[in-house]
């Protein structure tokens, strides 16, 4: 996996895109604090994927929005796509150790949705909208459950950096027991985070999720949740840094991937099943964000047992 650094624009903070490598999971796991490889030594800026940072022991600060926040041991932040994280220092971490988790929802198998907001409704994946404006949630891991943790993150980075064999389902297994974990712990604090503080958004996103198998342009979706498009596209750019056209186009290259991976359908196919009858456009599309074709990435992703 790696992260894109898109070009910022005027005083935003900078993005980060997830950059998927052919036949690889769509998770890692980091550690983090002092001396580690990731030590959130770099500027103020948010992901377009979730991540959790969870913290064994007490020690220095985490940064997020405006806020600064004294890491004490067991805290877990749930960082949901857009949270601004804000500029870190080399010894924010001291005395800290804990580990970063970051994924896509690729990860949770075919029947996940890929719109972001339409997470609301996923028994694991509602904790991670509740809106870039309010920055990452807190939340504690009880004092008994801390070790188990531990373990459970410790695994999970062994099975993605040894790839024994049975790697790919063990670390399926091991991220959905710590999104179970999280969704537990959010049960109680996360209140109506199922409808959404954004709820112009989670319409928007309900929209892009029915509709982007078909031709959907960014005056349909306005005209869907009766707004106009220049309100539409400033909100949205606002709110997730992105325009509706990319967030169109991000669903149905989720949806492409899935589909290159698990399936032997043609090409030009798969292109009409998500939303883009013209299989040339479908190819440039799906090349200028991965890298490569399409029937590239399902020879790398075949060949990786994906």
């Amino acid at each position: 996996m790696r992260a894109i650094r898109t070009p910022r624009k005027g005083a935003e903070p900078a993005k980060y895109a997830w950059q998927p490598a052919p036949g690889d999971l769509p998770v890692m796991a980091v550690l983090l604090g002092h001396g580690a490889d990731f030590d959130g030594s770099h500027e103020a800026h948010s992901h377009d994927f979730p991540g959790l940072a969870y913290f064994e022991t007490a020690g220095g600060v985490v940064r997020h929005g405006r806020q600064v926040r004294q890491v004490e041991a067991g805290d877990l932040f749930v960082i949901a796509p857009g949270d601004v994280m804000g500029q870190a220092h080399r010894d924010d971490l001291v005395d800290a150790r804990g580990w970063g988790v970051f994924f896509t929802a690729d990860a949770l198998g075919p029947d996940t949705p890929g719109a972001h907001l339409a997470w609301r409704t996923h028994p694991l994946l509602f904790p991670f909208v509740h809106g870039g404006a309010t920055g990452a949630l807190r939340l504690k891991v009880p004092v008994e459950r801390r070790a188990e943790w531990t373990t459970r993150v410790e695994a999970l980075h062994e099975e993605l950096v040894q790839r024994p064999d049975g790697y790919r389902e063990a670390v399926s297994a091991h991220l959905t027991l710590l999104l179970v974990g999280v969704s537990r712990l959010a049960a109680d604090v996360v209140g109506d985070l199922r409808e959404n503080a954004e709820p112009l958004l989670a319409e928007v996103f309900d929209v892009i999720e029915r509709r982007y198998p078909e031709p959907l342009s960014l005056r349909e979706v306005a005209a869907a949740v009766s707004i106009s498009p220049g309100h539409l596209t400033s909100t949205v750019r606002k709110r997730t840094g992105r325009t509706v056209q990319e967030w169109i186009t991000e669903r149905r290259m989720v949806q492409a991937r899935r589909l290159l991976a698990g399936t032997d359908l043609p090409i030009g196919d798969i292109g009409r099943q998500v939303g883009i009858p013209d299989a040339g456009y479908f190819a440039r599309t799906f090349g200028k964000l991965h890298g490569m074709s399409p029937t590239r990435w399902r020879r790398f992703n075949h060949l990786n047992g994906r």
